[in-house]
């Protein structure tokens, strides 16, 4: 501090501006400086505040003064909504509507009575009208005569059928098998020569068969005969004694020598050629010879048979 700002009073030295000693004011200085830096540091190490919220936990729920009087959330939620004063309304306007007033619908239960349906109840009307007894009426020529015809079945006496139907059944199996016998006759009879054919061409060793066409006013005359490598068939006419006879014997010519070494020898020369169905078929007189599978077919007898018989009986064996 300069010279100039102190004054000396009585040999006490004062300060010219604040009046005060100035061994007082340098105490007064320090003692703010102190104060100054306590504050600082105060503020820098100042400490968390503690909350000031209001915890719910340890609070009780507040209860209205008076309980029997309370607003409903409506109430209140309109209140709240119109910040007007509330004006009584004159009874004597029309014009507006009058305040809605909270009405309370009372619940009832409706026991409905139960309804048929209608045609169930039709149904039952007809029944119950069909139970009804009608008023006895006279008896019509119709009533009295199913009344007379069952009073005499009635009385007839009832015939006794039981017996009977053992013979009937025994009766119907014994047609029933005739009828059986004689199918299997007629298909045994009417196959029996293909039957015959088969049995001795199996015996024969070779593949003979019977004609499927047989000329007619012929018949098969006696048991087919057989031999080894050869089978023989004889056909009698019906209506004089000619006959001819068909014989089937294993070979292994063909048609030229066949021609060569059968037919020319026995007809000298004297024959006639037919083809048919791929078959080289000779005729001489009333002979005839032609092959087919390994097979010779020979044609033999007295029988005046045509070309044309030939040719079939040759072309369905």
């Amino acid at each position: 501090m300069s010279q100039n700002n102190v004054v000396s009073i009585a040999g006490v030295d004062y300060d010219s501006h604040s009046g005060l000693p100035v061994e007082k004011k340098a105490a007064a200085v320090q003692k703010e400086l102190i104060r100054t830096q306590a504050v600082a540091a105060k503020g820098i190490h100042k400490s968390h505040q503690r909350s000031t919220a209001l915890n719910r936990k340890f609070v009780t729920k507040s209860v209205a003064a008076n309980p029997a009087v309370s607003k409903s959330a409506s109430q209140i939620h309109v209140r709240s909504m119109d910040m007007r004063r509330p004006v009584k309304r004159s009874p004597h306007i029309s014009k507006f509507a009058r305040e809605p007033q909270a009405v309370q619908a009372k619940r009832t239960e409706s026991h409905a009575a139960h309804v048929a349906h209608p045609v169930v109840a039709k149904a039952h009307a007809s029944i119950h009208k069909s139970h009804i007894a009608k008023p006895a009426s006279q008896p019509t020529a119709r009533d009295i005569k199913h009344a007379a015809m069952g009073k005499a079945l009635a009385n007839a006496k009832s015939v006794d059928h039981t017996s009977k139907q053992p013979k009937k059944r025994a009766f119907n199996v014994a047609a029933a098998s005739l009828g059986v016998l004689l199918i299997a006759g007629y298909f045994t009879y009417v196959n029996m020569p293909n039957l015959s054919v088969r049995v001795a061409a199996a015996q024969a060793g070779i593949d003979a068969s019977y004609p499927e066409y047989r000329p007619v006013g012929y018949r098969l005359n006696g048991p087919v005969s057989f031999q080894d490598g050869q089978v023989s068939m004889n056909f009698a006419s019906n209506s004089s004694s000619v006959a001819f006879a068909l014989n089937q014997s294993e070979s292994n010519w063909d048609s030229s020598a066949l021609l060569e070494k059968y037919v020319n020898p026995r007809s000298k020369g004297n024959y006639a050629t037919y083809s048919d169905a791929g078959l080289t078929i000779y005729t001489y007189g009333t002979d005839a010879a032609w092959v087919n599978g390994g097979i010779l077919y020979t044609v033999e007898g007295d029988a005046s048979l045509s070309n044309e018989q030939i040719r079939r009986i040759a072309t369905s064996m």
